[in-house]
């Protein structure tokens, strides 16, 4: 049988539920904020423009939501195999591995949008 599909008020509230159920327990997120303020801080500084600041951004949302899915994954594979597999390690590693490829990512284009602007604050046009 099929669920009744819930209030979308109530999809929110489960929605923010988790977003603060992954800013409690984790660590990962809170480095990852504490990089995004620290590039969002420097970016303002450089005075950066619009296409620079949807890029970063871009990169910062894709970083926070490969780990959510990350995190997902990792509950989900917990439940389904609490004892080790290595069916379910390899999930694992590939959803972390998603984090990594993104993060690295992230760095490549905060390289190619801040590298011109430190070049000029540093040496001039």
């Amino acid at each position: 049988s099929f669920e009744q599909p819930r209030p979308l008020l109530d999809s929110f509230r489960a929605a923010f539920a988790g977003v603060a159920n992954l800013l409690r327990t984790e660590r990962n997120v809170a480095i990852y904020l504490g990089i995004a303020a620290a590039v969002l801080v420097v970016a303002a500084l450089l005075g950066v423009s619009l296409w620079e600041w949807a890029v970063l951004v871009l990169a910062i949302a894709l970083v926070l939501v490969t780990e959510t899915v990350n995190t997902a994954i990792e509950s989900l594979v917990d439940l389904a195999s609490p004892e080790v597999r290595p069916l379910a390690g390899r999930a694992k590693d590939l959803a972390a591995a998603a984090v990594l490829l993104a993060a690295f990512f992230a760095m490549v284009l905060g390289v190619l949008v801040f590298l011109p602007h430190l070049w000029r604050w540093f040496f001039g046009s």
